[in-house]
C-alpha cells in the first residue's frame, strides 16, 4: 500500500517519542506535528533532520484503513493498545 497524500494521520494520531525539529521532546499521541503543512504534508520529508521514526513508517491497509479519518483511527487505536 502507497501512503494517501494529503492524509496526514500519521503525523497527528500517533505519539514520537524522538525529538523533532523544533519539538525535542517528541510530539504527544493526537497532536499535530508541527512540520505538517496546511495540506498535510511533511515538511522534513527527504530531508536528513527528519526522524527515523518517521522515515522508517510504511503504509497499511490494517494501520491506515481505507480513509483518512480511518487512519487517525486506527493509528489512535494502535497507540493505546501499544502504550506502555
Amino acid at each position: 500500500m502507497n501512503c494517501r497524500e494529503g492524509c496526514g494521520a500519521c503525523c497527528i494520531a500517533p505519539s514520537i517519542s524522538t525529538p523533532i525539529p523544533g519539538m525535542p521532546e517528541g510530539k504527544p499521541a493526537g497532536e499535530r506535528c508541527l512540520h505538517l503543512s496546511v495540506d498535510n504534508l511533511c515538511d522534513l520529508f527527504g530531508r536528513p533532520e527528519r526522524p527515523d521514526v518517521c522515515g522508517s513508517f510504511k503504509a497499511d491497509i490494517e494501520v491506515c484503513g481505507s480513509t483518512r479519518e480511518e487512519a487517525i483511527n486506527l493509528i489512535g487505536w494502535w497507540e493505546q493498545v501499544t502504550a506502555a
